[in-house]
């Protein structure tokens, strides 16, 4: 049977076991429709009820522009280099940790701004499960090797290829790009970042078929809800 979006509900809702909190990544290259699914799942799963799903993007962990001219990297902002690698694994490492009445605050990343923004995201303590999102999940070179053990399972999102480089270049489009800047930056950069993502695949404990995630749209149009620590970067 076809996997659905019922059946990945029911798979993150069992994550947490015994109290313990557990921490669902979800991965795949740029316009896999990460955040898409991230957003649905902890949506759904919190319902009307007090929360206890929280959402930690990995963008939050991107690098300022200022440092990026410094180090001479912002002409391929997005590649894992780009990154806080080390400071996001220590914020999973933390999450695990959990503190019995303590918020941990995670770093948020502004699209308008193209820059992240620190303590944007409270986890509070009676968050059982976190999901949270991003390129390089299972990565393992330099810093990026550390974030896979401190996951409870990832999932790697594989959309459809064209339909994939459809939304990435609309979403540079939607964010300030011309249509020949964006399809100039998605070969330059975004599908070299792709091919990266694309070889970690066989590392995940699920892959999600762009019809797990889309097929639910129709049936449960809610308004989208995103603050300033949630990124359009799926």
């Amino acid at each position: 049977m076809a996997l659905t979006f019922d059946d990945l509900l029911h798979r993150a809702r069992a994550l947490p076991r015994n109290g313990r909190r557990a921490i669902l990544g979800i991965a795949g290259s740029p316009g896999a429709g990460k955040s898409t699914l991230a957003e649905r799942l902890v949506r759904e799963l919190n319902g009307a009820a007090e929360p206890w799903v929280a959402w930690v993007p990995m963008d939050g962990f991107h690098l300022a522009d200022a440092e990026l001219d410094r180090l001479g990297r912002r002409d391929r902002k997005g590649a894992p280099d780009t990154f806080d690698a080390a400071g996001y694994a220590a914020l999973l490492g933390r999450l695990r940790e959990e503190g019995d009445d303590e918020v941990v605050y995670a770093p948020g990343f502004e699209r308008d701004l193209e820059q992240p923004l620190a303590g944007a995201i409270p986890v509070p303590p009676a968050a059982r499960l976190v999901v949270t999102e991003g390129n390089y999940l299972l990565l393992g070179t330099g810093a990026w090797s550390r974030v896979r053990p401190l996951l409870d399972e990832v999932w790697f999102c594989a959309p459809d290829e064209e339909e994939r480089l459809r939304r990435l270049i609309a979403r540079h489009e939607r964010f300030g790009k011309s249509h020949e800047e964006a399809v100039a930056w998605v070969e330059r950069s975004d599908e070299r970042n792709a091919a990266l993502v694309a070889a970690t695949r066989d590392r995940a404990d699920l892959v999600v078929p762009e019809s797990a995630v889309t097929a639910v749209t129709a049936v449960r149009s809610v308004p989208s809800v995103r603050n300033s620590g949630n990124t359009a970067a799926g």
